[in-house]
């Protein structure tokens, strides 16, 4: 039986998400695919906010039925999402990524202001913290955030790129150095500029190979000035921030993983069992059944070690205490995802590359990004490997 992490209520949700997905997402994933259209996307976002499932990661803000909501649900979402379009599950994905540190750690007058409209489906939010110069080694951003005491306003500097959502978003958590004496990763702040601020402007969009109908870019800030009470957390802490997003990011990216390998898996599955070659179904072939057996323990295992880093994570575990489950999880669902969809693109041969014949080309493009974002698969080896080894330090 899969979903063993899950109880009973949590496959009752999963049962009514995939329901709502199946009604509100499924109709417009050509939209979203062939045609781009960004306002398809932010129509759902509003449709699911209005639903309550934004919000399952905040209990005092959400109002459903479930008792105890928390990032499994979150999970769950975001496995539904990914099954049917991994480009609308990233838009959401990255709104819940900025929302996230908002709620722990911006001062009140900024969650009311940022927060709701995030959650209720008005309104996007997005991270940045890649550089031209710099993806993992966050030790190196070249981003400067200084602090106007006369005018009291937080003063940014610098490039961000490869961040979703960029143009489109109406906030951006932006980390910069604040104090470049200090050692790597002692001096970053965050803080959080609106998309009206005077200065920041988004220089250019990227066309990715896959994930098409998302908004991926660069985000430029010269001399960006916003007022003192945006800073997330406190001064030179913003490593710490950045430390339980990506802990949170690489759950809800193992849920990504897994929405991307199931579809695959199905659509391999299907033609396995209907298409004739040479006097028999093709999955009665050795080399054919191998392949879905390998998907299927593969899947397995990925859902076991992303519910588990859920469910962690709702039982009050965080920061450097679960940074070697959410890295597993991340790494084994993605990789899992490139793998089912490589396996199924072969197994159905040239279908499996054309565009005419289903969307196993699609699930190809869009899982080679995977394990990618959200911290290399490298990254998260060298996480899991110095959390084994903690007499070691690591050498990157």
């Amino acid at each position: 039986m899969r979903d063993f992490f899950l109880t009973h209520e949590d496959r009752a949700f999963r049962a009514e998400v995939r329901t709502f997905m199946s009604r509100e997402l499924a109709p417009k994933v050509n939209l979203i695919e062939r045609d781009q259209d960004f306002s398809a996307q932010l129509a759902l976002v509003r449709v699911l906010g209005q639903a309550g499932y934004l919000k399952l990661m905040f209990p005092d803000l959400y109002r459903g039925a479930l008792p105890k909501p928390g990032l499994t649900h979150a999970v769950i979402v975001s496995e539904e999402a990914a099954y049917l379009n991994y480009a609308f599950e990233t838009t959401i994905a990255t709104a819940l990524s900025c929302a996230y540190p908002i709620h722990r750690f911006a001062r009140e007058s900024l969650r009311e202001r940022y927060l709701l409209p995030i959650l209720e489906g008005r309104s996007l939010g997005s991270v940045c913290m890649t550089e031209p110069s710099v993806g993992s080694d966050s030790a190196g951003m070249e981003t400067r955030i200084r602090f106007d005491e006369e005018a009291g306003e937080w003063v940014v500097s610098g490039v961000k790129r490869y961040i979703s959502n960029a143009s489109k978003a109406n906030v951006y958590i932006v980390w910069g150095v604040t104090d470049p004496d200090l050692p790597p990763q002692k001096g970053l702040t965050a803080v959080l500029i609106p998309a009206h601020a005077k200065g920041l402007t988004f220089p250019r969009l990227y066309d990715f190979v896959g994930r098409r109908g998302s908004i991926v870019g660069e985000v430029a800030m010269d001399e960006v000035r916003v007022p003192g009470e945006n800073l997330l957390g406190e001064v030179n802490g913003g490593f710490n921030i950045m430390l339980s997003a990506f802990n949170f990011e690489r759950v809800i990216l193992g849920g990504s993983g897994l929405g991307v390998a199931r579809a695959a898996f199905d659509i391999a599955c299907q033609h396995a069992q209907s298409r004739v070659s040479f006097g028999q179904k093709l999955g009665q072939k050795q080399l054919i059944w191998d392949m879905i057996a390998q998907m299927s323990w593969k899947i397995d295992a990925a859902e076991l070690l992303t519910h588990r880093a859920a469910k962690m994570y709702d039982s009050g575990i965080g920061g450097k205490d679960l940074m070697r489950e959410a890295s597993q999880a991340k790494l084994v669902a993605t990789e899992t995802a490139v793998f089912c969809a490589d396996r199924t693109v072969q197994i159905l041969g040239g279908d499996g590359v054309t565009r005419q014949y289903g969307k196993a080309e699609q699930l190809y493009r869009d899982a080679r990004t995977l394990p990618i974002v959200g911290g290399t698969s490298e990254m998260c080896k060298y996480l899991i490997a110095s959390r084994e080894m903690p007499s070691l330090r690591l050498n990157l």
